[in-house]
């Protein structure tokens, strides 16, 4: 199978951050990602007299592979001014992703050497990994792990809530994603069932006019998911819905409940249901095929 070209803007960060990332998580008194729950609380608790930690029952966070646990702390004064909250997520028990709200912009962006850029709706500074929505007042630092996913477009819902958030768990493919539809039809059900979408008009080869629509927030196997719809000439070829791979054992064994036991699988990929459903193991993601090409890829293994 052919890898497909990512947005030219997240790959350059990807390459960035995998060459040295700086960790500007280190305003929070030389917190760094990798660090234990405890080792973090006794950090933020010299920045932060509110504080409180959310241990996840059953994980769904795609970085956590065991185990999900977050602290959230409140009125944490920083250097350049006061954040009025900041959650800090743990992946068995290791920092992989923070996220904060209310003064974002003098407090954590300021701290920034980069310069910013301008992606969908956010600032971006790239060395950083940090992302920042001016109109909602809410900054993400991300490691490399956790922008394939696009994490930041997910709001951590334990910023405003107590409570244990069971998203739709369900693999099984949603119905209004119909292999072979039209773009002028599936478009008003995409953007219904996402946060946000943006539309790529692609570079067309061989007479094919390519258009991927990026659809940001929408549930799938139990976490809001990136889904990078694909179509060809108007009509709906294939799907990418980009996962972690630290959850690939919880999305193989929904994916199982789906439609069975697997009926191929080698180093990159476990095939489902007449090879239209496939999870990619070398890159986390699910891919999501018509008919016609899953023929295609079974001959392809098959020789």
């Amino acid at each position: 199978m052919k890898i497909r070209f990512k947005l030219i803007f997240l790959g350059i960060l990807l390459f960035i951050s995998q060459l040295a990332q700086a960790q500007i998580c280190t305003i929070f008194n030389g917190v760094e990602f990798g660090e234990s729950l405890i080792e973090v609380q006794e950090r933020v608790s010299a920045l932060s007299q509110n504080i409180r930690i959310i241990k996840v029952n059953n994980p769904s966070f795609p970085l956590s592979k065991n185990k999900e646990e977050h602290l959230i702390a409140s009125i944490v004064k920083l250097k350049n001014g006061t954040i009025e909250r900041v959650i800090f997520t743990f992946s068995d028990d290791r920092l992989s992703f923070i996220q904060a709200i209310g003064n974002v912009a003098n407090s954590i962006a300021s701290e920034s050497k980069d310069e910013a850029k301008t992606y969908l709706n956010y600032q971006v500074y790239t060395s950083d990994l940090l992302y920042i929505n001016i109109k909602s007042d809410n900054a993400w630092i991300l490691t490399s792990e956790s922008l394939h996913p696009n994490l930041f477009t997910w709001n951590n819902p334990y910023l405003n809530s107590k409570i244990e958030i069971n998203y739709n768990p369900s693999a099984k493919i949603p119905s209004f994603i119909k292999m072979e539809e039209n773009l002028e039809v599936l478009l008003p059900l995409l953007k219904e069932n996402s946060d946000f979408i943006q539309i790529e008009n692609l570079e067309a080869t061989n007479s094919i006019v390519k258009t991927q629509v990026n659809c940001y927030g929408m549930e799938y196997a139990g976490f809001p998911r990136k889904f990078e719809v694909r179509f060809e000439n108007n009509k709906l070829k294939k799907v990418w819905i980009l996962t972690g791979k630290e959850e690939e054992n919880r999305i193989r064994e929904k994916l199982t409940i789906e439609y069975g036991n697997s009926i191929f699988e080698n180093d990159n990929w476990v095939v489902f249901n007449n090879w239209t459903v496939l999870l990619r193991k070398d890159k986390p993601e699910v891919l999501l095929i018509t008919e016609e090409l899953g023929l295609k890829y079974k001959k392809q293994y098959s020789e």
